[in-house]
């Protein structure tokens, strides 16, 4: 079954339905793909987000090599996707002799990177977000490399705007987000070197049933856990959008490579969202703090142009969050920390 709007389920039952529905390709997905030849292979796989886009590879790419690279610190995450016919290597990416050794793929999204605790050892985290992008982008100068990044590359801006453009230079706050500007200018010079083919996915929060924005703001309001709102807006996008536009992105790379944008193409407030979750709890959100007038907001304008409208709305997401938190399923218990302001994860 290919993913419209017409094919998406009123609620996601379980975790098996929720992995199905990331993993179903659109016919734009698939149309893409096959403007690209060659494997697929994925660097850092076992993170929050890695598993389901390369089961996502593998239904919109059947007959393609696809290979997941990681420590798989979890086997489960190993397991699960050998299961999916996709091959997995185990690899320590700070390791520069076991990435040589990789198969030099012409296809490579890159996805390892640091953030959960980035300011409790900040050397680690500017190896994993610097240094390791400069081993890979030396390793395959002749591979397509989207490479995953963050909106929060760039500073503040204020919210009644339409967010950060990819020509907004990054200057953000906080040694996480400043070494996830090493990430992309690593990729950068050996892009410019090599003549590289590639893009920088420069994401703001991705929606799981399991994680994200939504799942944190509902369960809360659920708890009665107070809300700040001092950083009041934001936007976001379903996970299966967003691992979908970043494999639809190898077919849209330049030389040298350039960001793009991905998010949810609207600028969302906290309160509205809140309320919402109120409204279908049954219970008034506690909300503290008053709205800042910046936020970490960007314009998608170039992505929307290129894939057009996600195929998951914010109304769709909000449904599928507030039934799933109001049955208690599990949670990744990681919290994006949407509300931080001083960059310090």
């Amino acid at each position: 079954m290919l993913l419209t709007r017409d094919t998406l389920p009123k609620t996601i039952p379980d975790i098996a339905a929720l992995d199905d529905l990331l993993c179903r390709p659109s016919q734009a997905l698939i149309d893409d793909i096959s403007k690209v030849g060659g494997d697929i292979m994925i660097l850092g796989v076992a993170g929050k987000m890695g598993p389901t886009l390369a089961g996502l590879a593998r239904a919109a790419a059947p007959d393609r090599r696809i290979i997941g690279v990681a420590r798989f610190s979890d086997p489960a995450v190993k397991d699960w996707l050998e299961k999916r016919s996709i091959e997995t290597i185990n690899c320590d990416l700070l390791d520069e002799t076991a990435i040589k050794a990789l198969p030099k793929a012409p296809n490579i999204i890159f996805m390892a990177g640091r953030k959960f605790g980035a300011e409790g050892d900040l050397s680690l985290t500017w190896a994993m977000n610097a240094h390791v992008p400069a081993l890979v982008a030396q390793a395959f100068p002749a591979s397509r490399i989207v490479a995953f990044s963050t909106g929060c590359v760039y500073p503040f801006v204020p919210v009644d705007g339409k967010g950060s453009d990819e020509s907004m230079a990054p200057n953000p706050p906080g040694e996480y987000a400043q070494s996830c500007v090493g990430r992309e200018r690593m990729f950068e010079y050996f892009s410019n070197k090599f003549a590289t083919p590639g893009r920088l996915f420069r994401l703001n929060y991705a929606i799981d049933m399991r994680y994200g924005v939504l799942h944190d703001i509902a369960t809360k309001v659920l708890s009665g856990t107070p809300i700040d709102v001092s950083l009041g807006h934001v936007n976001f996008i379903w996970q299966g959008d967003a691992a979908s536009q970043a494999l639809r992105c190898l077919a849209h790379c330049t030389t040298p490579t350039s960001p793009i944008n991905v998010s949810g193409h609207e600028i969302l407030t906290v309160r509205d969202l809140a309320a919402k979750f109120g409204a279908r709890f049954g219970r008034e959100p506690v909300i503290v703090g008053k709205e800042e007038p910046t936020a970490w907001l960007t314009d998608t304008s170039q992505a929307v142009k290129l894939f057009g409208l996600p195929v998951v709305d914010t109304d769709q997401m909000i449904a599928w969050t507030a039934d799933w938190v109001a049955r208690a399923m599990p949670s990744l218990g990681k919290p994006t920390k949407y509300e931080v302001r001083d960059g310090r994860y």
